[in-house]
């Protein structure tokens, strides 16, 4: 069994509240449900405007899938336009 956990830190440039804030991780979130089987969740700077961390994870048993997964989920992150990676860390266990 292979479990892969993505941590993502994102500055989000264009919100100025919470709501906005949350507009965008919801979209991301959206959008990585429907085209991956993966657990997403906002996990730091519940309470920042223009600052997030986001947890990605996903398990199975073949390790190549989920690594392409991993870097295809980082990709549609990193290339959406509404939110900047800043940080990010990739473990498998």
């Amino acid at each position: 069994m292979v479990i892969a956990v993505l941590t993502i830190e994102l500055y989000i440039p264009g919100s100025s509240s919470l709501k906005e804030k949350r507009m965008v991780l919801r979209s991301l979130k959206d959008r990585i449900g429907k085209k991956f089987n993966v657990s997403i969740a906002e996990v730091d700077y519940l309470d920042k405007w223009q600052r997030s961390r986001i947890g990605v994870v996903q398990v199975g048993s073949d390790y190549r899938y989920i690594e392409k997964n991993m870097q295809q989920i980082f990709n549609l992150i990193d290339g959406n336009g509404m939110a900047q990676i800043v940080d990010h860390t990739l473990e498998f266990i």
